[in-house]
């Protein structure tokens, strides 16, 4: 099975996984492409925090909405902040940050549910974008994994999270999405330590030095890694191994700042439409 595709979703390009293939879910990456945004953030940015103007975002949210077939109110975004904090999401918060990002959940990471109808959004622009899902529990969840997300955990505290609503991790399915590049991703002693630290000095593949006084960091593998160690099986980790920014679908805060962001996308659907 090939890892990861393109499509066209009612006009809209996105990249998704076949593994959800037929599963009653949506689970798509939408890309910088396909939107009204205009400059710096061409097209599709979705992210109202970047200094874009806040009309041509929520019409780029409203085409990420209708290529589900969804309404902008049914979506749930949260104010990232690199930490490991998951909160489970139900029908009361439909609409949480979709208009404003004041009313978006604060604080946190990765959003669970096992409601369906309910839109999961985590927006990335170099971080790693996750989709996880166990087709048995029905429960999926959306994390957004930088490196202080990574080190702290929000991964495997998504999968916690899942299996405290039934999931189970040797069924559960992931899609791990584009992000910035392993040999691009430059990072001090201070991260390097902290990486070593919460994988207990197992950083080979991961951590290497660039030969220049810093490191390298493999976000995908840390995060590959942290799935295998809760029970995920490897064979059901899927990676885009797309790297973000310039010449690329995807932003990159890093070499393009200011950028727009572009966002994993998650939504259950009844059993009944599998």
């Amino acid at each position: 099975m090939i890892p990861y595709e393109f499509s066209r979703q009612a006009g809209l390009p996105v990249l998704c996984w076949p593994a959800f293939a037929g599963q009653p879910l949506d689970a798509v990456v939408t890309t910088r492409e396909g939107g009204v945004s205009a400059g710096r953030y061409e097209s599709l940015n979705l992210g109202l925090h970047v200094g874009d103007e806040e009309v041509r975002v929520l019409a780029n949210r409203l085409r990420v909405a209708a290529c589900l077939g969804a309404v902008l109110d049914d979506f749930v975004f949260c104010d990232q902040a690199h930490n490991r904090n998951v909160v489970v999401v139900g029908a009361e918060h439909r609409g949480r940050g979709a208009r404003t990002r004041g009313t978006a959940i604060p604080d946190t990471d990765a959003l669970v549910t096992a409601t369906p109808g309910v839109v999961l959004v985590v927006m990335v622009a170099d971080c790693v974008p996750l989709i996880l899902y166990d087709p048995v529990a029905h429960v999926v969840a959306c994390v957004h994994a930088g490196w202080g997300g990574t080190v702290r955990g929000v991964t495997t505290n998504a999968v916690a999270t899942m299996v405290r609503l039934g999931a189970q991790p040797g069924r559960i399915t992931a899609g791990i999405g584009p992000a910035v590049a392993p040999d691009r991703y430059q990072v001090g002693d201070d991260v390097a330590d902290a990486a070593r630290a919460a994988f207990d000095g197992a950083v080979a593949g991961m951590i290497r030095p660039d030969g220049n006084g810093r490191w390298l960091f493999n976000l995908w593998e840390a995060n590959r890694r942290q799935l295998c160690a809760v029970g995920v099986p490897a064979d059901q980790i899927h990676l885009a191994d797309l790297p973000t920014g310039k010449g690329t679908a995807f932003f990159s805060h890093r070499a393009e700042q200011p950028c727009g962001r572009f966002a994993a996308v998650a939504r259950l659907h009844e059993r009944s439409r599998a």
